[in-house]
C-alpha cells in the first residue's frame, strides 16, 4: 500500500470498529481524520448510521461534512452538552506510550478540547507516525496570542528547545490558526518527558495550547504498508 491507502484504511477502519448509532461523535482534522468523516458520511448515506451527532474540530472539517450531509452541532449546543462519546482523529507522531503530538494542520486548539471532552478517543495512522520519542523528529506545535510570540520563543528556548514561527503557504507571513493566533513550531534534540511538558508549555504566560496529547490514552488504528490495520484499546 502506499500512504495514502493507508490513510484510507486506518481512518474508514475506526470507524467501522467504533462508530456506533445514537453516539455523539468528534471528527477530526488532516489526510487522515478525513477518511474517517467520509466513511462516517457514506455509512449515514447509506441508512447504517443513525442519528449521529458530528462536533468538527476546524473549518475543513466543517465542510466535508457540510457536504456530506452530516448533522453538525458545536460542543455547547444542548444536544451535545459539553461531552463527546467518541471523538476519531489523526496523529503527527505516536510514541509507545500511545501519547500524541498533533497541530500540523493548525487546528489543535479545538482537537485537544474536542478529545479530552470524549468518553473515548482513537488516533488513526499510518506506520510512518509512530516513534520512540516525540517532538524530536516532528515539532510540537504551540499556539501563542500573536502579541507574545517572542516573549514565548524566549521561554521555550530556555526548555532547551528551538522555536520557529510557522510560515504561511500562499500566504505572506504567518500561519493565523482559526482563533486568531500564531503558530510556533518547537523542536528538541534530545528525549524529554512529554506529560510534563505539555503542563509546562502551557504555564508560560501567551500560550493557548499546545500539541502534546498525553492526558487520554486514546486507542489506535496503525494501517501498514503490507495492508494489514493494527489496532489497540
Amino acid at each position: 500500500m502506499n500512504q495514502q491507502e493507508m490513510k484510507s484504511l486506518a481512518g474508514r477502519g475506526a470507524v467501522e470498529a467504533m462508530v456506533k448509532s445514537g453516539m455523539k461523535l468528534g471528527l477530526g482534522t488532516g489526510s487522515t481524520a478525513i477518511h474517517a468523516v467520509r466513511r462516517v458520511g457514506e455509512l449515514i448515506t447509506q441508512g447504517v448510521l443513525k442519528d449521529i451527532r458530528v462536533v468538527a474540530t476546524s473549518f475543513q472539517t466543517v465542510l466535508e461534512c457540510e457536504r456530506l450531509g452530516i448533522p453538525l452541532f458545536d460542543l455547547n449546543s444542548q444536544e451535545i452538552g459539553g461531552e463527546l462519546d467518541l471523538t476519531i482523529d489523526g496523529a503527527d507522531e505516536v510514541d509507545p506510550e500511545r501519547r500524541c503530538v498533533k497541530g500540523g494542520g493548525a487546528a489543535l486548539l479545538l482537537e485537544k478540547i474536542v478529545a479530552y471532552a470524549s468518553k473515548t478517543y482513537a488516533i488513526v495512522a499510518d506506520e510512518s507516525k509512530l516513534v520512540e520519542h516525540l517532538g524530536i523528529a516532528f515539532p510540537v506545535p504551540v499556539e501563542t496570542i500573536p502579541e507574545a510570540r517572542v516573549t514565548v520563543r524566549k521561554a521555550v528556548e530556555k526548555l532547551d528547545a528551538q522555536a520557529v514561527l510557522r510560515e504561511a503557504v500562499r500566504k505572506a507571513g504567518p500561519v493565523i490558526t482559526e482563533h486568531g493566533n500564531f503558530i510556533l513550531d518547537v523542536r528538541f534534540s534530545s528525549p524529554v518527558d512529554p506529560a510534563a511538558l505539555e503542563t509546562e508549555l502551557n504555564r508560560i504566560p501567551g500560550v493557548v495550547e499546545n500539541g502534546l496529547f498525553t492526558r487520554i490514552r486514546p486507542a489506535i488504528f496503525i494501517a501498514r504498508a503490507d495492508g494489514s490495520l493494527e489496532a489497540a484499546y
